[in-house]
């Protein structure tokens, strides 16, 4: 989507489903992804919890000897919603804390397949980049042509001149 990146990167925020989604594969990304951060020495920073795509992402960097950074709003943890987090578990209050600080821990950043809430994440960082607050890379992990139809919809905003092909 956006970013490029001269400096060495340590920390990689991974956004994705608290599901696992209906492809096998879905999760077995996720899986692949924690063990290549694992065996590239780069550390997790997420959203917390256990379930589904991110549980999936951060068991596999714990496992492999990443260090994991969940960061989680306080309400999410008093109900439990995304189950026990996986590494060390950073308590913010607000959802807006929570993408700010997992913004700070962070050299990069990459999208599993997800819903809102990933999408929500992926284009609030995606929008900073281009505003030039940061100049992080930024991935999807295309997983099965998960993203295809947001690709198609970014290159038709790019087409009527809403976004820049640099900010695509």
């Amino acid at each position: 989507m956006a970013g490029s990146s001269s400096h060495q990167i340590k920390n990689i925020c991974v956004f994705g489903g608290s599901s696992p989604g209906k492809e096998i594969e879905f999760l077995e990304s996720a899986n692949h992804l924690g063990q290549v951060l694992a065996e590239r020495k780069i550390h997790l920073v997420y959203g917390g919890g256990n379930l589904g795509l991110m549980g999936g992402v951060s068991i596999a960097a714990f496992l492999g000897g990443s260090q994991v950074l969940g960061v989680v709003p306080k309400v999410l943890a008093k109900e439990d919603l995304l189950g026990k987090t996986i590494g060390e578990e950073l308590q913010v209050s607000t959802m807006s804390e929570r993408l700010n600080t997992m913004f700070k821990h962070a050299d990069a950043f990459i999208a599993l397949p997800g819903g809102l809430g990933t999408l929500e994440e992926i284009f609030h960082i995606s929008s900073w980049a281009q505003l030039h607050i940061h100049h992080k890379p930024i991935g999807l992990l295309n997983v099965n042509g998960f993203y295809d139809k947001l690709l198609s919809f970014l290159d038709q905003a790019v087409e009527q001149e809403f976004l820049t092909s640099s900010a695509r």
